[in-house]
């Protein structure tokens, strides 16, 4: 089902959920504070995700995210600054956001990776944590990490902008 005004699909007001700009904090010693923005593209058809190095020799990176093959599932295309590229594969519930790589796709696949996180009741704090799994198939904690939101964004009157990144 799609806006009748826009062509665009239902599926993808979920994802306003995520738009605007974040606070990024890593739990692990002595990694800085950064920040993503995810922002409407191209008449609110497609989210993405730029989240610039909060530090030099940290990459950046940019993702894009459409929606699945599935109703209430995404694919985000996820590049980097060190030239990975990974797809992955998103859902989104009013609780929780999830993604997952179990197979390889443009880079190999030395071990199976996926976020979970959990949105505070306000929805302006995810608290979530990046996994990690081998061949033995047993999910281990990679790392922690918050995202607090700064501001909030959203599909500007038909045009598909976003809030872009601020000085």
């Amino acid at each position: 089902m799609s806006d009748q005004r826009s062509g665009r699909p239902a599926a993808l007001a979920a994802l306003d959920a995520l738009a605007g700009e974040w606070a990024v904090q890593v739990h692990l010693p002595d990694a800085p504070a950064g920040r993503t923005v995810f922002e409407w593209a191209l008449g609110g058809q497609y989210l993405l995700q730029r989240s610039p190095s909060p530090q030099a020799g940290l990459p950046e990176s940019l993702a894009i995210v459409a929606p699945g093959a599935t109703a209430g599932s995404y694919v985000q295309h996820y590049f980097d600054s060190r030239g990975v590229v990974r797809i992955y594969q998103m859902e989104l519930s009013d609780r929780e956001w999830t993604l997952r790589r179990t197979t390889a796709d443009f880079s190999p696949l030395g071990f199976a990776q996926r976020f979970r996180g959990e949105f505070a009741a306000a929805s302006s704090v995810i608290a979530g944590r990046w996994e990690r799994s081998g061949d033995d198939g047993a999910w281990t904690v990679d790392f922690a990490m918050t995202y607090t939101r700064v501001s909030q964004g959203g599909l500007a009157a038909g045009h598909g902008a976003g809030s872009g990144l601020a000085a």
